[in-house]
């Protein structure tokens, strides 16, 4: 046994014998009177010895939550007077919590917060944020046990001299009532004259009062933050948005929609960088690479491969023909036939409630509203490399528009950044015909992954002859004209990377600048600063997107969308918290790699306790049919328990298969619903079938089944 099981057993054996002890009955109110006389006898007799026996009792009593805790208050009142009996009974009743609290705390704490660590981080999040004032509450109010206050409260992350402190001050109001009442005990027939309902009301009403003065406090911190500033008696507009990405998109959508006055105000093109510049030209291009490599290995198929010549010219066209076929659908006209005052132009906020327009006509124009929500979004990070300003390089922003010249793909192209943008890029361009050096400074690629997804990552891109750099630190760009090159290092050992081409991919940073957040004294750090409401430093001043992170996904802007744009509108009379608990991610390398939830090293990372699942898609009857055998499923359940921690897939189709799991961990789903629900035959999703049925067998009860196979040999006779 360990020593913690030691002192489990101890604290066990001492309630047990307390119990037995007391078998009979408890003291009661009627015994403290009966004897009160020879108790105070007792006190006169040995002072100092009997008020350290006393003092000694009531402190085990509230450590062992003993149900006697309120007749010793009374008899500290009846024995050694107001004062006196108040600071027995206070710091006895203190004490006593403090030693139960950490008792749960040493003994109980991590095994529980292992096993249920998702609903300990939520209480974790409000302790964190009103721990003191939600304790003091629970004490002031004598309706809640005073023993389950100290378990729960040991069970979260407070700290023990808070509990202590915050418990002490809470106590005192009933300690003294008590105390006054066990003082004058001639007087008191029952303990029901001492808490009467109006006593108990009044407490009620204490408990409240920090509650009460936190929104007052809220309330006059809100008016002097605004108090420099004028609010305008009329509004023009119940919300302005900047930007026209896809969080400013749907927060307009979402505004218009409600029925209120909403203007967006874009200073370059609808549709942000991911229609322009990101998701809609980069899948159009995956798209064309991902054919001319089919063709090139038809044999897989059972037709001839050919060389798969590459018109490059007019690869670059039909990404800009598929840019325009979808422009429409976030275009100035949708948007205005939906409601939404479109303007094209650069927004500046003056004051909380004003924004100023630099339209691209040349006008000027202000804006009075009840609430902005800032959707700037972000740009490609640029490292400050000796010689990158004059190498000619390039970005996942401006790429499009210097190839679309070419002729054929760059003969020596190299990527700087090994994360989801570069290895899409390398594997699309090597596919387009070019000899792709990817340098990536971690020691893996797609940092956030497991470390298996890294590395099948790493071993699918030099399987198709792209040259993978990991660990490479880059140091400058040298050289002009056809004579460029990177310079890296790694080990002390440097290297010149030839290039015709060069693109950076490092990420992506927050456009913060030039909107009036500086003046405005808003913080900002690598992106705006919000609370879980998406506000900033002024409630009705929000942001959404990849300006406010901490994601860099379009669905994930247009998910905070929602919540920036409702809490724009209504959030003076009710806001809602982001909720970021099931957000998918997806890879669009060849196979695709998607994950929802945590993965193997964030699990181990948080402390989770946990099993893992995995299915490989060789065995999936679709993939061999479509010879597309490569790739798994991976599923992470709380330790004996189906419950759905997170999901990896690596395969073909993996961005479409993640959306099964997200559905079941957004609706609390296990691996037994997605087991018993039907799957269409032959289908890539019957992974997640087949998954959960590994799950299942895992935790197939043998003994009952030996039991069964006992029983099915009887009835055979």
């Amino acid at each position: 046994m360990t020593k913690r099981s030691y002192l489990i057993l101890a604290a066990a054996v001492t309630v047990g014998a307390l119990a037995v002890m007391f078998q009979d009955r408890l003291p009661t109110f009627d015994d403290l009177k009966t004897h009160l006389d020879t108790l105070l006898a007792q006190v006169e007799q040995r002072p100092i010895g009997f008020r350290l026996a006393f003092f000694v009792a009531y402190l085990a009593i509230a450590a062992l939550s003993l149900p006697i805790a309120s007749l010793m208050t009374l008899a500290a009142g009846a024995l050694f007077g107001l004062v006196e009996g108040t600071l027995l009974a206070s710091f006895a009743s203190g004490l006593g919590a403090l030693l139960a609290f950490l008792a749960t705390r040493y003994l109980f704490r991590d095994g529980l917060r292992r096993r249920f660590a998702k609903p300990f981080r939520a209480i974790d999040d409000g302790i964190a944020r009103d721990g003191r004032l939600y304790l003091f509450s629970l004490r002031t109010i004598p309706v809640f046990p005073f023993f389950l206050v100290n378990i729960v409260m040991g069970l979260t992350r407070i700290r023990a001299w808070t509990f202590y402190w915050v418990s002490q001050l809470g106590m005192f109001p009933a300690t003294l009532l008590y105390v006054n009442a066990g003082a004058q005990l001639a007087e008191i027939d029952q303990p029901s004259d001492i808490a009467s309902p109006g006593v108990l009301a009044s407490f009620a009403l204490l408990g409240i009062f920090p509650w009460l003065s936190k929104v007052a406090f809220s309330l006059y911190r809100r008016r002097a933050l605004y108090a420099p500033f004028t609010r305008p008696e009329r509004f023009d507009r119940n919300v302005v948005v900047i930007g026209a990405g896809a969080a400013g998109l749907v927060s307009a959508y979402v505004i218009a929609a409600a029925r209120a006055k909403v203007t967006l105000v874009e200073a370059h093109k609808m549709g942000g960088d991911c229609l322009n510049y990101g998701c809609v030209p980069s899948k159009a291009l995956i798209a064309s690479a991902k054919l001319a490599h089919r063709i090139r290995h038809a044999g897989r198929y059972g037709l001839v491969a050919a060389p798969a010549s590459v018109d490059f010219r007019a690869t670059m066209a039909r990404i800009r023909e598929v840019i325009a076929t979808i422009e429409p659908h976030d275009s100035v006209a949708r948007y205005t036939q939906l409601g939404v005052d479109v303007v094209a132009g650069h927004a500046r906020i003056r004051d909380p409630w004003t924004v100023e327009i630099a339209r691209t006509d040349g006008e000027a124009q202000v804006l009075t509203t009840r609430a902005i929500i800032v959707a700037t979004g972000a740009r490609p990070f640029v490292p400050p490399l000796p010689g990158i300003a004059e190498s000619g390089y390039v970005t996942s922003d401006t790429l499009w528009e210097r190839f679309s010249g070419r002729d054929a793909a760059p003969e020596r192209l190299v990527i700087l950044g090994g994360g989801p943008i570069g290895v899409e890029l390398a594997q699309a361009f090597s596919r387009l015909g070019s000899r792709v050096t990817l340098v990536e400074m971690g020691a893996r690629l797609l940092a956030r992954e497991d470390d298996e997804v890294s590395a099948f990552a790493k071993a699918t891109l030099e399987a198709e002859g792209i040259t993978v750099l990991t660990g490479h630190e880059a140091l400058a760009c040298e050289g002009s004209g056809a004579s460029k090159a990177l310079l890296v290092e790694r080990d002390g050992v440097r290297e010149k990377l030839p290039f015709d081409e060069f693109i950076c991919a490092v990420g992506r940073s927050a456009r913060l600048s030039g909107f009036g957040l500086e003046e405005l004294g808003i913080p900002t750090g690598r992106t705006i600063e919000t609370n879980a409401w998406l506000q900033t430093k002024f409630p009705n001043i929000l942001a959404a997107g990849d300006v406010a992170g901490p994601f860099q996904l379009t669905h994930a802007a247009a998910h905070q969308a929602w919540y920036a744009s409702v809490n724009a509108l209504f959030g003076d009379l009710h806001a809602f918290k982001a909720d970021y608990r099931v957000m998918p991610a997806v890879t669009f390398l060849d196979p695709e790699i998607a994950r929802v939830g945590v993965n193997e090293r964030e699990a181990r990372d948080n402390g989770l306790r946990f099993e893992v699942t995995r299915y490989d898609l060789t065995e999936l009857d679709r993939a061999v049919a479509d010879a597309a055998r490569r790739g798994f499923v991976k599923v992470l359940t709380s330790e004996g328990g189906d419950t759905i921690l997170g999901a990896t897939i690596v395969g073909d189709h993996a961005g479409e298969m993640i959306a099964e799991f997200a559905l079941a961990m957004r609706h609390g789903l296990g691996l037994k619903k997605i087991l018993s629900t039907v799957h269409a035959y032959p289908t890539y999703p019957e992974a997640a079938k087949y998954a959960a049925g590994a799950w299942q067998r895992a935790h197939v009860p043998h003994r009952l089944l030996a039991l069964v196979a006992r029983f099915h040999r009887w009835r055979r006779g």
